[in-house]
């Protein structure tokens, strides 16, 4: 029998309840099949924080921030309803909210005004940002076309930026080094005192970000993404003409894209780029193509101080031990490693695959990709590498 059959084997969530109630909903959500990470708890604590303690407050908060597909309504419907009626003595349970959202806020999302008669626009704010906040975590797999299309919109806006590294060109600055030729030149208008003396600073650059996409069958609902995200990898290098940005595909072999996502419409981007691949959709062989890779593409400065954003699931269908050795190699090369899985995503989740366990100790950061708020994660993560 299961917790929505019931009420009295669910843990108690009750208007009193605090941070442990959305936590319980949460995981009884969860044993019931339905995916809800992190971010989404917290962002349901602090709803709940923000509208108060009534039990109608408390159900829309955790529908609207708990559940981002809507085959779920009707699971957390039963599960919300058995755990309040837990929380309560028998005959003591307050009116418990309707299963469809109050007309006015219906009414109001039609229009795209306020709440009828009032003048103003608070309800259709909230849910607007719910909106947002739903396609923040939704998954790639499971998004519709129209989400998929209004989520790359986004991405065309996420800023990326990857560490910067001293240069061993310097600028005049109030501090720092001294800087010995311009302080001996002003000592000439001093008769050679040393009375104003001019400092140097070294100067900092963007570190090179090489972008490996895995565009194997396993990974097609989630290629796309990761392709939308190097390609506002290579618009945010064509605002800083330091930061240089190269993108490779692999699944049988490895090509690289670099050129072909020039253009300035990240759609002919996407476009000129899966014309260049001919393995999409097809088999995976990382070991091969990483060492391909390190063979060729290092040995053109490509690899060298940079930063290597590995997208796959690592299901490997080659050698692992081959996997093993051309991800140490690489390791070598770059200054930091990242590998971006969109299998991480779930909590369940362990990397266990001969594949992934064989790259995992020489990966800097691992960090899922299912959604997009795992690629603004990934951003900031770039950021922040050291």
């Amino acid at each position: 029998m299961t917790i929505g059959d019931d009420p009295r084997g669910a843990a108690a969530i009750g208007p009193a309840d605090g941070p442990e109630g959305v936590v319980a909903l949460a995981a009884a959500l969860r044993r019931r099949g339905v995916a809800i990470g992190t971010g989404q708890v917290v962002t349901c604590q602090r709803a709940v924080a923000t509208l108060g303690d009534q039990l109608a407050d408390r159900y829309w908060a955790g529908r609207t921030t708990l559940i981002s597909d809507p085959a779920d309504l009707g699971v957390f419907d039963q599960v919300f309803r058995a755990m309040a009626a837990a929380a309560f003595e028998e005959g003591s349970l307050p009116a418990l909210p309707p299963r469809q959202p109050p007309a006015e806020m219906t009414a109001a999302s039609d229009r795209g005004g306020g709440v009828a008669g009032d003048g103003e626009e608070p309800a259709v704010a909230g849910m607007i940002a719910a909106e947002r906040e739903r396609l923040r975590h939704r998954r790639f797999d499971r998004a519709s076309e129209e989400e998929l299309a209004a989520i790359g919109a986004t991405l065309q806006r996420l800023p990326i930026a990857v560490p910067r590294r001293r240069s061993r060109r310097t600028r005049a600055g109030r501090r720092g080094e001294l800087d010995l030729g311009r302080t001996l030149e002003r000592a000439l208008t001093t008769d050679g005192e040393l009375v104003d003396r001019a400092w140097q600073q070294r100067r900092t650059t963007p570190r090179r970000l090489v972008i490996l996409l895995d565009i194997s069958g396993s990974m097609a609902a989630h290629a796309r993404a990761s392709l939308r995200f190097a390609v506002a990898a290579r618009r945010a290098a064509d605002r800083d003409a330091a930061q240089r940005v190269e993108v490779f595909a692999f699944g049988t072999r490895l090509t690289r894209l670099s050129d072909h996502l020039a253009a300035r419409d990240p759609d002919e981007a996407i476009a000129a780029a899966a014309e260049r691949v001919v393995d999409w959709d097809g088999g995976t062989r990382i070991g091969d193509s990483l060492d391909e890779l390190v063979r060729v593409w290092a040995r053109r400065g490509v690899l060298r101080g940079a930063v290597a954003v590995i997208c796959s699931d690592g299901l490997e269908r080659g050698d692992a031990a081959t996997l093993e050795q051309a991800v140490a190699r690489l390791r070598r090369q770059v200054h930091r490693l990242v590998w971006v899985n969109p299998l991480a995503g779930d909590e369940r989740y362990e990397p266990t695959q001969r594949g992934m366990a064989a790259a995992l100790p020489y990966v800097d950061a691992f960090l899922p990709g299912h959604d997009l708020a795992s690629l603004e994660e990934l951003s900031q993560v770039l950021a922040s590498l050291r």
